[in-house]
């Protein structure tokens, strides 16, 4: 145990700031930098690579803020699978963490970098050796194609530090997390060529990429299903993304007072939505992995998990886990009940997956009402009408927590859940996502604008 927990203090890190709050150009520019950079790495392609059949799974890519065939080739699946596991091993009690003190705050994430750091090389040796991103099938059983293999193992570990090391770097110098902006840097650019792309579309070239460019062009060539397709796809992406905002601003305000200013208080807003984009991040990454492992057993020659033809899963776990196109096959005429029914299991699969991933959340990420009332009494404030005691803000505080953390899982599940079965133009879960991303980088943002303005309300929200 000693010598783990040498290891766990002795791990690489970024340095946190020395001060104690970062101003808004600060933060920005290092977020800037971080996302240019990510943008960069994306466009370099693996030394010694020749089978890529892993190219064909966009829609996992955007989820797992991923460029395969590229450096960062990994993404963040080994930090969301990480993360996963750490929050599994605590819930359940299988691995106990004190995370309301300093020090067990510190073992937590020290344990949930080195699972990071094995699940790198872990992933980058699974990707490789079980044929996902391999190199030049002509020379298999040779000595060249071992050595090129173990580089490209070499060249997936050094990409997967990179972005280990970028997501903190965002999470201490920048605006939300790392995480969150690889995943919504990646599917705006996806969504960007998809809607407006004049370019021909690979599968169908005598329309546009871009879905605004195609449904001018079939209505123009008196093709009503190609313009539906595309009409829906716009309709869907600009529902969701409206659903998404509302959701989003519906909070929970609970009236404060400042003990120590008579006739001065704020309103404390709890979201509705209240771990944000966490569970469905934990949800979406867990299932794409399992349908990214399924291909890979399927490339090996055992197909345990399902069979794929081409980019569709046939049979097995990973058939049902995936959201199947219900708008699509309305306009096309081809939708059945063994249709309806899988995009049934899948909501379910969302719905309750995002329940259990957000209730771990709320109590590894300190959001619990203990935490929250330690927060609220540190700063000053209590309840009017209330003795100023922990005890009675906690109880108060666990009314609308502990229904939020519930409610708003729900919400959230459902939502992607819908997202990916009414066929928007990029994966309906990752664009639920990115639209939660982007608002909660929004609602920082102000946040830190506002304390940079007005020096006196950093001073009463400060512990």
């Amino acid at each position: 145990m000693p010598f783990f927990k040498n290891i766990l203090m002795n791990l690489p890190e970024v340095q946190a700031p020395t001060q104690r709050r970062l101003s808004f150009k600060e933060k920005l520019k290092w977020t800037g930098i971080v996302l240019g950079l990510f943008f960069v790495l994306g466009l370099i392609p693996l030394f010694g690579l020749g089978q890529n059949s892993l190219q064909q799974f966009e829609f996992l890519s955007l989820i797992l803020g991923a460029e395969f065939g590229s450096i960062i080739s990994l993404g963040i699946g080994p930090l969301v699978t990480s993360s996963i596991v750490m929050q599994l091993l605590n819930g359940s009690g299988i691995v106990k963490f004190d995370l309301n003190s300093t020090e067990g705050k510190k073992n937590f994430q020290g344990w949930q970098k080195l699972l990071s750091i094995f699940f790198i090389l872990f992933e980058g040796v699974v990707y490789v050796f079980m044929g996902g991103l391999a190199p030049e099938a002509s020379l298999a059983g040779t000595t060249a194609y071992l050595q090129l293999e173990l580089i490209l193992v070499f060249q997936l570990f050094l990409g997967g530090l990179i972005i280990m090391y970028m997501d903190e770097v965002v999470s201490k110098w920048g605006f939300g997390s790392g995480i969150s902006l690889f995943i919504a840097a990646g599917v705006s650019k996806s969504l960007f060529i998809r809607a407006i792309s004049p370019l021909p579309s690979p599968t169908n070239p005598s329309v546009s990429a871009g879905a605004i460019p195609a449904l001018f062009q079939s209505l123009a060539a008196g093709d009503p299903i190609t313009a539906g397709l595309m009409l829906a796809g716009i309709i869907s992406t600009i529902v969701v993304f409206a659903v998404a905002v509302y959701a989003q601003a519906m909070k929970v305000e609970i009236p404060l007072s400042f003990g120590r200013i008579r006739g001065q208080g704020i309103r404390w807003p709890l979201s509705f939505i209240y771990t944000s984009n966490i569970p469905v991040i934990l949800v979406a990454a867990l299932l794409a992995n399992v349908q990214l492992w399924a291909r890979l057993m399927q490339n090996w020659g055992h197909p345990i998990l399902g069979r794929f033809v081409g980019n569709t899963p046939i049979s097995g776990i990973a058939a049902w886990i995936s959201s199947p196109n219900i708008v699509n096959k309305i306009i096309t005429h081809s939708i059945s009940l063994g249709d309806i029914g899988q995009a049934m299991i899948y909501t379910i699969i969302m719905v309750i997956g995002a329940v259990m991933f957000s209730w771990f959340w709320v109590q590894t990420a300190g959001m619990d009402a203990r935490s929250q009332a330690k927060h609220m009494i540190a700063s000053g404030l209590q309840i009017p009408g209330f003795r100023r005691d922990e005890r009675i803000m906690e109880s108060i505080l666990n009314r609308y927590i502990g229904p939020l953390t519930v409610m708003g899982a729900i919400t959230i599940g459902f939502l992607a859940a819908l997202a990916d079965v009414s066929g928007s133009l990029v994966n309906g879960t990752s664009l639920l996502l990115t639209v939660m991303i982007v608002y909660r980088l929004y609602e920082d943002i102000a946040k830190q604008h506002l304390y940079d303005m007005n020096p006196m309300m950093r001073k009463f929200m400060e512990i």
